[in-house]
C-alpha cells in the first residue's frame, strides 16, 4: 500500500509541477491592439525606467535606460540594433548592444555580448515573449540566469515589460520596465 501511495503522490507532484510551469502563450494576444511591430517601436530613441525586485518583492535596484535603435534589411531580413545605456541608482553603469533579427513574421532571434547563445522571441498582437540566458556578474562571479521576458505595447509610445529571472528553475527575482518612445 505504501508503494501505491508513493506512486500516486509522485504522479500528483509531477502534474502539479507541470501545471505550475505552464504560462501564457503569445498567441493568446493575437487580437490585442495596438499591434506591436518590433522594428517600428524600437526605432529611434526610447527611454526606459525600471526596478529589479528579489523573490520577496523588495526593490534591490532602480535604473534608467537610454535606447538608440535602428533597423536595416540584410539578406532580405529585418535586422535591428538596440544600443542600451543603463544608469543604476547605485551610480553604476552598463552597456548592452542587442542585434535582433526577424527570422519570419512574429519570430525573432537576438544576440548581445552578455547573452549566452541566442534569445528566442515570438510576437502576436500587442505582445512579445523573449526567452534567453544572461551572463550576470554579481560580486566578482558570473552566473548564467534564465530570463522569461514579456513585453506588452499599451499605446503607440508606451510598452511595459516584466521579466522573471531564474536559475535551475528557482525564481531569483523580477525586472519590471516601462518604455517610452520619444
Amino acid at each position: 500500500m505504501n508503494a501505491f501511495i508513493s506512486k500516486v503522490a509522485a504522479i500528483l507532484f509531477c502534474g502539479f509541477f507541470l501545471f505550475a510551469c505552464a504560462g501564457p502563450e503569445v498567441s493568446q494576444y493575437a487580437n490585442e491592439k495596438p499591434s506591436l511591430d518590433l522594428s517600428e517601436y524600437f526605432s529611434g530613441t526610447i527611454d526606459a525606467y525600471g526596478v529589479f525586485t528579489d523573490r520577496s518583492g523588495a526593490v534591490k535596484k532602480r535604473f534608467t535606460v537610454l535606447i538608440q535603435a535602428r533597423w536595416q534589411v540584410i539578406d532580405g531580413k529585418k535586422v535591428g540594433t538596440l544600443d542600451e545605456s543603463f544608469d543604476y541608482s547605485d551610480g553604476s553603469k552598463q552597456k548592452r548592444i542587442w542585434t535582433l533579427t526577424e527570422v519570419s513574421p512574429g519570430q525573432y532571434r537576438g544576440r548581445a555580448d552578455d547573452v549566452v547563445g541566442e534569445a528566442q522571441g515570438n510576437s502576436a498582437g500587442n505582445a512579445l515573449h523573449w526567452a534567453y540566458t544572461l551572463a550576470l556578474p554579481v560580486d566578482g562571479t558570473t552566473y548564467h540566469v534564465q530570463f522569461n521576458d514579456w513585453m506588452y505595447l499599451v499605446t503607440p509610445k508606451v510598452m511595459l515589460n516584466k521579466a522573471k529571472m531564474s536559475k535551475f528553475g528557482i525564481e531569483l527575482g523580477e525586472v519590471t520596465l516601462s518604455f517610452y518612445k520619444r
